[in-house]
């Protein structure tokens, strides 16, 4: 891809991630947040990500350096308007998202791409807010993201075929392989994922067996590296609730609805590893 300047909205623990990977990559970014503290606590997360990889021999300080020094932060929109590609990854909430591509549809210049990181949420939404749909594509980078090799690229239906490829080249420029989706609630990984989540709670929650029971069946008899509930935990069960509402709002299938015990431990706090506790306890 051609592009030469990459904005990133938000600069959590996704959009730190998908900084670094874009600027180890070669491409100049510039990343944006509400605030100074924001955009210092993001820059710090790579950082710190860059010195474990000094300490494991795997990159110089030369490298942490140079990295650092194609990235620049902003809080001002305003700053994206000479980027090429413009990817969102501020939380899951549509209304945020659709009134960010809003001023950003003002700000860019015409040939930007626009793409978002949601992992549960209609692309088409955000798209037709703007003048540019077919210039709109989902970029969805997985967690964390300097490690996962995945990133799903999902086109709508009125997604060009210039942009769409133009996005699967920047994902496998940034050293992703892609998996190719169309514009549906939870693309590929979800719509599979979730429910199978959302099953083992349940059954946990029906009395099937022990959650150690449930877990390690998968883990030894499937191969799989977590659990179901393990992963859960990893994920957060209030993730994983967030996204499971969307689902069965867009499908109105019984598999995708969470369980009553995943919400009253939502309710009750247990978030899973972030907090300490979710099926799990876990030192903080």
């Amino acid at each position: 891809m051609d592009s030469k300047l990459i904005g990133i909205i938000g600069l959590g623990q996704m959009g730190s991630g998908i900084a670094q990977v874009t600027a180890a990559a070669g491409y100049k970014v510039v990343a944006r947040e509400e605030n100074e503290e924001l955009l210092k606590k993001g820059i710090g997360r790579i950082a710190k990500q860059l010195d474990r990889a000094i300490e494991k021999g795997k990159a110089t300080e030369a490298d942490k350096s140079s990295l650092l020094g194609r990235i620049s932060t902003t809080t001002r929109l305003e700053d994206f308007k000479d980027c090429d590609l413009v990817i969102e990854a501020i939380p899951e909430n549509v209304e945020l998202k659709i009134a960010a591509f809003k001023t950003l549809d003002g700000i860019c210049k015409q040939s930007a791409i626009f793409a978002s990181n949601t992992s549960s949420l209609a692309i088409t939404d955000m798209a037709a807010v703007t003048k540019r749909p077919s210039q709109f594509v989902g970029l969805h980078f997985f967690n964390p993201v300097q490690i996962m090799k995945l990133v799903e690229v999902v086109r709508t239906i009125m997604t060009d075929d210039q942009t769409f490829g133009n996005a699967v080249k920047f994902a496998e420029s940034v050293g992703k392989t892609v998996v190719r989706a169309k514009d549906s609630c939870g693309f590929v990984v979800n719509l599979l994922l979730i429910p199978y989540l959302i099953d083992a709670i349940r059954w946990y929650e029906n009395g099937l067996t022990s959650k150690e029971d449930i877990d390690n069946g998968m883990k030894l008899g499937c191969g799989h590296p977590m659990g179901p509930l393990e992963l859960t935990d990893f994920i957060g069960l209030d993730t994983i609730l967030y996204i499971g509402d969307i689902m069965f709002d867009e499908f109105r299938e019984s598999r995708f609805a969470p369980p009553p015990l995943l919400r009253r431990m939502v309710k009750a706090g247990y978030l899973g590893r972030k907090c300490g506790r979710g099926f799990y306890v876990y030192e903080k």
